[in-house]
C-alpha cells in the first residue's frame, strides 16, 4: 500500500459504521471521512452534546446515540438500539487514568477499553455483516495481562501499567474473535489497529503533570489525528484487508506515516493466554457471544 489517504477510501453509500468514541480526536475524524465517503455513520459517544456537533457538521448520514462503555448497562441499552451494522469500530479508549473504577467495578482503563468493548462487541456480533476493528496501541509492547488480578485489586496500582495491560487485551481480543469467527464459519472479520503518536486529546487527562509534557509531544513530536486515524480507516474500509491483520503507521518505530500491516509482541499471540482472557472477560460482562 503506497500513501493511501481518506481520499482513496471507496464508495461506502449504502454501508453502518458504528464509531465508538466519535465525539472527538480519532473517532472524529473517522466518523467525518467515513461520512465523506457516503456511509451512514452512527457516532456512539458518551458526551451526545459534542457528538451531535460532529454529527451535524457530517450531515443527514450521521447520528449520535449515547454509549458509556464504562457502564454495562448502558452497553446493552446501545446495543438494543441497533438493527445491523456492518462495520463496527472498536475506537473509544482512556489513558493512563488515576486509579477509578467503572460503573461495574472494573479498573477504569481495562474497562473501558477492553471489559466495554467485549461486551459491545458481543452484544452486536450477530448484527455486523462485515468487521469488527478494534483499536490498539504500540504501548501494547509494555503491557502484561494479569488473569488472576485484571482489576488491580491486589496489586499496586500503575496508570501506564493499566494502560499496556488495556492495549495489549485489546490485541488479544482481536485476535482471538478471528480464531473463533473462522471456527465458527462465519465471514465476519476482526482486524485491529493503532494510531502511531497522534496528537488528539487522549492523552490530556492523567491529570498529572505528566499533561504538560504530552502537550509539548502533540505540539513537537505527533503527527495530525488525521495520519492517526488512516490505519484505522483502512482496517475498517479496504475490502482486501484479512481477518486477523493488525494495522499501523509505516514510518521510523511506527510513530507516524500511511497504512500498513505491522506485528505486535509475543504475548499478543499467547494463544492460551487470549483464551483465558476470554472467559474472564464473559465472566465479568455476563456477555456470551453466539458461536461460544
Amino acid at each position: 500500500m503506497t500513501q493511501w489517504t481518506a481520499a482513496d477510501i471507496d464508495d461506502q453509500q449504502g454501508r453502518t459504521f458504528v464509531v465508538t468514541g466519535a465525539n472527538s480526536g480519532l473517532g472524529e475524524v473517522a466518523a467525518r471521512a467515513l461520512g465523506k465517503a457516503g456511509a451512514h455513520v452512527v457516532l456512539a459517544c458518551r458526551d451526545t452534546e459534542k457528538g451531535e456537533r460532529v454529527a451535524r457538521s457530517i450531515g443527514d448520514n450521521a447520528e449520535v446515540r449515547k454509549l458509556d462503555l464504562a457502564d454495562l448497562a448502558s452497553i446493552r441499552e446501545f446495543a438494543d438500539g441497533i438493527d445491523e451494522v456492518d462495520v463496527l469500530v472498536n475506537n473509544a479508549g482512556v489513558m493512563a487514568l488515576p486509579l477509578r473504577r467503572t460503573v461495574d467495578g472494573f479498573e477504569m482503563q481495562i474497562g473501558t477499553n477492553h471489559l466495554g468493548h467485549f461486551a459491545l462487541t458481543g452484544h452486536l456480533i450477530d448484527k455486523v455483516t462485515d468487521r469488527v476493528v478494534t483499536m490498539s496501541s504500540g504501548l501494547h509492547q509494555i503491557g502484561s495481562v494479569d488473569l488472576d488480578d485484571l482489576n488491580w485489586t491486589r496489586r499496586r496500582y500503575s496508570r501506564w501499567a493499566a494502560y499496556g495491560q488495556s492495549k495489549l487485551a485489546n490485541l488479544l481480543f482481536a485476535y482471538e474473535l478471528q480464531r473463533r469467527l473462522t471456527a465458527s464459519g462465519s465471514s465476519v472479520k476482526s482486524v485491529a489497529s493503532h494510531p502511531g503518536y497522534a496528537s488528539t486529546n487522549l492523552q490530556a487527562h492523567t491529570e498529572s503533570i505528566q499533561d504538560r509534557v504530552m502537550a509539548l509531544g502533540n505540539r513537537f513530536l505527533a503527527q495530525s489525528a488525521e495520519m492517526g486515524a488512516l490505519p484505522l480507516l483502512y482496517a475498517a474500509t479496504v475490502p482486501s484487508v484479512a481477518g486477523g491483520t493488525y494495522l499501523g503507521p509505516d514510518g521510523f518505530m511506527e510513530q507516524r506515516g500511511y497504512p500498513h500491516v505491522v506485528s505486535s509482541n509475543k504475548k499478543s499471540h499467547d494463544v492460551a493466554k487470549a483464551a483465558g482472557l476470554w472467559t474472564l472477560s464473559q465472566q465479568f460482562t455476563g456477555v456470551a457471544f453466539p458461536f461460544d
